[in-house]
């Protein structure tokens, strides 16, 4: 248990907050420093970017586990607790590639080591609890912006307090990953003895549209929110609910009957989670951002938990390499969603296209899951 709640907890800070904060902030920032949605899509494209840097780099080298995990903390913390310096598009630019960076490492050298930890333990809750983390730290994120935005806060502010946040719980789960332990083992080398086969490239495609489809709204719904209810105690509220979904999703999944496959479970979140995508097109004013909250943030570590797990499955015991890719597919769909939304808001001013793009791509991955490997 002890090894589930301090993979929560480093998800939490890695990606919880190091990648999803700037989602809460990007309001705050619109009113101090009259960041455009444009302005916003670059930016979000700049952490998810070096993502995908991390992600690659995670990879192609072999680094000691437990290091990688430490450093990610460290340099997630760090970046976060800048942007309340900086000033600027360059520097923002800079330090949310780096968060982008050391969040993918962390995504996979700690799901790793918590899944390694716990298989022996045979309590699929343990790897619902580890999952649970980005949610739990995007609910922290949100929750904390709601606060400060009703403090009448600035942008500055929020940032210096999620840093220290993810400072602190950084430093309590030090000590839990310590080289010299039972999981201090180095990364295997991604390409030895891994063969590439259709399903593995299948599976790869289908992570990349997941991460179209759900970057999005899981980048603009408190956007959105604000374009319809101006009041930040209401509008605010929408990423919260999307934390507490995410958080919540993870735990029900591992309870679902063992006869659904992993591929199952994906295909009906994926289903799901495209009918979030565009609900806010359909169901008017603040209900439909909240619907696409609940649908799209009670799916997407749904889809990472089972992905991950079914990685493992095909590829055995070259899991890393896999794992590896479909993060770096991940990243890609995640830096093409905010470039589309900073395409299409330039010339149609709105959400409308990129959505039932981000839409379809979600359908085209139901649709290839469902072929037999």
């Amino acid at each position: 248990m002890l090894i589930a709640i301090c993979g929560l907890l480093a998800l939490a800070v890695a990606n919880g907050i190091g990648r999803f904060a700037f989602t809460p902030i990007l309001p705050l920032m619109q009113e101090d420093a009259g960041v455009s949605v444009a302005q916003g899509g670059w930016l979000a494209s700049a952490n998810y970017a070096g993502y995908l840097v991390g992600a690659l780099w995670a990879m192609l080298h072999r680094v000691d586990r437990i290091r990688a995990v430490r450093a990610s903390l460290l340099a997630t913390g760090l970046a976060t607790l800048a942007m309340g310096f900086a000033g600027g598009m360059p520097a923002w630019l800079a330090l949310r590639f780096a968060a982008g960076v050391s969040s993918a490492w962390a995504l996979i050298h700690v799901t790793a080591w918590c899944l390694d930890r716990t298989a022996a333990d045979r309590r699929p809750i343990l790897n619902g609890i580890v999952f649970a983390g980005v949610g739990a730290g995007v609910l922290i994120a949100g929750v904390v912006c709601v606060l400060l935005m009703s403090l009448g806060s600035s942008a500055s502010s929020a940032w210096l307090a999620l840093g220290a946040i993810a400072l602190v719980v950084a430093g309590g789960v030090w000590p839990v990953f310590t080289p010299g332990g039972p999981a201090s083992g180095a990364g295997e080398r991604t390409q030895a003895g891994f063969t590439w086969s259709g399903d593995a490239v299948r599976l790869v495609f289908c992570y990349g549209a997941f991460g179209l489809g759900y970057i999005i709204p899981g980048t603009f719904i408190p956007v959105m929110a604000k374009q319809v209810i101006h009041d930040p105690l209401v509008f605010g509220w929408a990423w919260p609910v999307f934390g507490l979904a995410a958080a919540v999703s993870t735990l029900v999944a591992v309870l679902l009957p063992a006869r659904l496959s992993n591929r199952s479970v994906w295909r009906a979140a994926a289903s799901a989670m495209a009918l979030g995508v565009i609900s806010p097109l359909f169901v008017p004013g603040l209900a439909g951002v909240v619907l696409a909250a609940l649908l799209v943030g009670g799916t997407f570590m749904v889809i990472t938990m089972v992905g991950v797990q079914e990685a493992r499955r095909v590829a055995g015991p070259h899991a890393g390499v896999l794992i590896a890719a479909l993060t770096a597919a991940f990243a890609a769909g995640q830096i093409a969603g905010p470039l589309l939304v900073s395409y299409f808001a330039g010339r149609a001013g709105g959400f409308s296209a990129a959505l039932w793009l981000a839409c379809g791509f979600l359908v085209l991955s139901v649709a290839s899951l469902g072929r037999s490997p």
